[in-house]
């Protein structure tokens, strides 16, 4: 029997269309597959809590799944390189089959797994490879309209692999960490109450969520930016996670009619997110126009205050505060809130976007490096492709425009008593006890943020 080999899983928790299993399983010998929970090579960029749920629950599913081949999945807990080494030297395996990952940290646990086994790299996490779409001059794109345009040109993606049928196991397996140990769940206290309610991680609750949204794919684009209605794909974090291909879902998608091309579009902003990654891979942590470094962001006890009643969901704005706390009990947030609560964060408050984005990235269950740095930056205006900074959102016309009522009474039950016409905007009479005043008037806010503006421009 040909020794085995090692398929090493990160962020591509599945088995249908998995180009790296598939190439594992085409060597003819046994497959060992294997999860490393790495805190030491992202180091400040290690998970956060909502992702480490999730993460549990989804290698929960895998392990299942693999069980059902004839498989099983290796638990093992380090420094990536050197865990997939001293498993190789275990089992006699040479070969590691692994989906490429483009964040600064795994790029470096690539390069250094390659100097120590032979690793075989293969796309299989985006529409296209990322930097594979480039200008007429072989240049990478900055700007997302031209760089989704010449995507399309490319699509459709390779038609997905479907899953297989068994998959050689070896002899002896190798130990395994038990799930359990490694301490993914919250416990004192249990927070996931609401995250349990909503989610079903893994390939199989992936597929339930895509064949959902196909029922109403064709009226995306109206749908998506009402927070009350159930018009997303709810997909995010199963693409995080790699539950479900981007191909997958591409392929599931294109024929639905009607608006579907905004929504396979979002899957573009994907492949677009890793292309900026790639040029500039500390983007989660400098803002790419230098102007901003400067930027006179408040600091000190206020600052400290305000940034703390709007991680609570109690800035006195309720479209803010629905969605803050939907994030906090779900691991998600409306897309359209999560530009209202951004922008709130940034431009209202004066808090550096890089608090938001860390906030986010411990609370968010689709926590992307990609994706949340340049969203973020697009709302502080200092990204590549960014908002201008002095178009400043205003939340209340924001939550009136997109009909928030029946989301706001949702997640800010206080409110819930108030009718259409003034629960967007309380006045201070009709505030419930206990639910706060604003943190600062817009008109003020706006002002402020533009004064603070000029002064980093020099005017």
């Amino acid at each position: 029997m040909p020794p085995p080999t090692l398929l090493w899983l990160r962020r591509d928790l599945r088995l249908v269309d998995q180009p790296a299993l598939a190439a594992a399983l085409d060597g003819g010998g046994p497959v060992i597959p294997v999860y490393v929970l790495d805190d030491d090579t992202p180091r400040h960029r290690r998970m956060g809590a909502a992702s480490r749920w999730w993460l549990h629950h989804s290698l929960t599913a895998l392990d299942a799944d693999l069980r059902a081949r004839g498989s099983r999945l290796v638990l093992r807990r380090g420094q990536a390189d050197e865990v997939l080494a001293t498993l190789a030297a275990e089992t006699g395996a040479r070969i590691v089959h692994a989906i490429h990952h483009y964040e600064p940290w795994w790029r470096n646990a690539e390069r250094g797994l390659g100097q120590r086994l032979d690793l075989i790299l293969h796309h299989g996490n985006y529409l296209a490879p990322p930097g594979s779409i480039t200008t007429g001059a072989g240049t990478p794109y900055r700007i997302y309209t031209p760089f989704w345009r010449a995507l399309v040109e490319h699509m459709p993606p390779p038609a997905p692999l479907p899953a297989p049928e068994r998959i050689a196991a070896p002899e002896v397996w190798p130990d395994s960490d038990a799930l359990a140990d490694w301490g993914l769940l919250p416990t004192r206290p249990d927070w996931a109450g609401g995250m349990r309610a909503m989610w079903t991680p893994g390939e199989a609750g992936a597929h339930e969520r895509l064949d959902s949204f196909i029922d109403k794919a064709a009226s995306y684009r109206q749908a998506r930016n009402l927070p009350a209605v159930d018009g997303t794909s709810f997909l995010s974090p199963h693409l995080h996670f790699g539950e479900v291909s981007p191909a997958s879902v591409w392929h599931a998608a294109m024929a639905a009619g009607g608006s579907v091309d905004t929504f396979l579009g979002e899957l573009g902003w994907r492949d677009y997110a890793q292309t900026i990654i790639l040029q500039l891979p500390d983007y989660g942590g400098r803002p790419a126009r230098a102007e901003f470094e400067h930027f006179a962001w408040r600091a000190g006890e206020d600052a400290d205050a305000d940034l703390a009643a709007w991680q609570q969901g109690r800035t006195g704005y309720p479209i803010v505060d629905a969605g803050m706390r939907q994030l906090w009990a779900t691991g998600w947030m409306h897309n359209r809130v999560r530009m209202i609560a951004a922008s709130f964060l940034i431009k209202h408050l004066l808090i550096d976007w890089r608090v938001g984005e860390r906030w986010f990235w411990d609370t968010l269950v689709d926590a992307d490096y990609a994706s949340n740095a340049v969203n973020w930056q697009w709302s502080a205006g200092s990204g590549v492709d960014a908002n201008m900074f002095v178009r400043i959102m205003a939340p209340l016309v924001q939550s009136e425009k997109f009909d928030a009522a029946a989301y706001i009474r949702e997640w800010v039950p206080e409110l819930a008593g108030l009718g259409d016409a003034v629960i967007h905007d309380p006045p201070q009479l009709l505030r419930p006890p206990g639910y706060p005043a604003k943190r600062i008037g817009h008109r003020e806010a706006r002002e402020r943020a533009l004064t603070a503006h000029a002064a980093m421009k020099g005017g």
